[in-house]
């Protein structure tokens, strides 16, 4: 029996000590990551500082995006300045515009799109106490419109800005391919062959394929600026401003943060 007794506290110290170990390494492997993560955030930053130095430098009205690799601190980051009326604007789109939008990139059929496109409009338009409109304020407002839950509002998040106090209509030379396969209703070949030609560098870029009524060429002063900082794993870092350049900040900046946002970007492992 004594044998027995002792065995038994034996086993139970063993698995104890297994599960202190596996709780410190994964407790260690953590913190290493959440390091990185400050780390990568604050390199991103960087870049994006120096981003909007060059751009305020050059004087030049920003009509398109404009990719482009920035080193700092021995980190060489992918950095994407975009001017917001390249997205959907959830305040000031019309209501073709976020059919179109809810079809395409939604998934959703055309009468469902109609209803949901009303609902946002509806949604936008009630008055506060005050009398004035109620806007969204952020892209995660839409998840207040009944008709949106959150598995579409997923699936149209990249596309969508709040924030841009535009004409509603968007720049073809700014949008991402997301937002280009929207206006071409769907067409992913013309989507992808428009925004080659634009990052090429290509000026006149053919944009017939898309709907003429929700095109807007003209240059916006509030831009998203992203940077793509690498991490050991093989993940990345996505570091976001949304900066409006026509507005100084108390400390003398020529520009004004109005959004920052930072998103990890897992390493995408295939298993067999």
């Amino acid at each position: 029996m004594a044998l027995l007794a002792v065995l038994w506290i034996v086993a139970a110290l063993s698995i104890i000590a297994t599960g202190t170990t596996r709780t410190i390494r994964t407790e260690s492997r953590a913190i290493v990551q959440a390091r990185q993560q400050v780390e990568a955030e604050a390199l991103g930053d960087g870049a994006i500082q120096m981003a909007l130095q060059a751009l305020v430098a050059s004087n030049q009205p920003l009509a398109r995006t404009v990719l482009t690799e920035i080193t700092y601190r021995g980190v060489t980051m992918q950095v994407q300045v975009m001017p917001l009326n390249g997205l959907v604007d959830i305040n000031m789109a019309g209501r073709p515009l976020l059919e179109r939008l809810l079809v395409v990139a939604g998934g959703l059929p055309a009468e469902a799109a109609l209803a949901t496109a009303q609902a946002i409009v509806q949604m936008r338009e009630r008055r506060d106490a005050r009398g004035g409109l109620q806007r969204f304020e952020a892209e995660e407002d839409l998840l207040r419109v009944p008709e949106i839950d959150y598995d579409l509002y997923a699936r149209l998040e990249s596309l969508l800005t709040a924030d841009l106090q535009g004409s509603g209509r968007v720049n073809p030379l700014a949008a991402p391919v997301g937002v280009l396969a929207v206006l071409a209703a769907g067409n992913i070949a013309s989507a992808t062959q428009i925004a080659a030609a634009r990052d090429a560098g290509q000026t006149g870029v053919d944009t017939t394929a898309l709907d003429g009524s929700l095109l807007d060429a003209s240059v916006s002063r509030r831009i998203r600026v992203q940077a793509r900082v690498p991490l050991a794993d093989g993940g990345h870092v996505l570091v976001s401003r949304k900066v409006d350049l026509n507005a100084r900040t108390p400390n003398g900046a020529p520009w004004h943060t109005f959004r920052m946002t930072v998103r990890l970007e897992p390493v995408n492992r295939k298993h067999p």
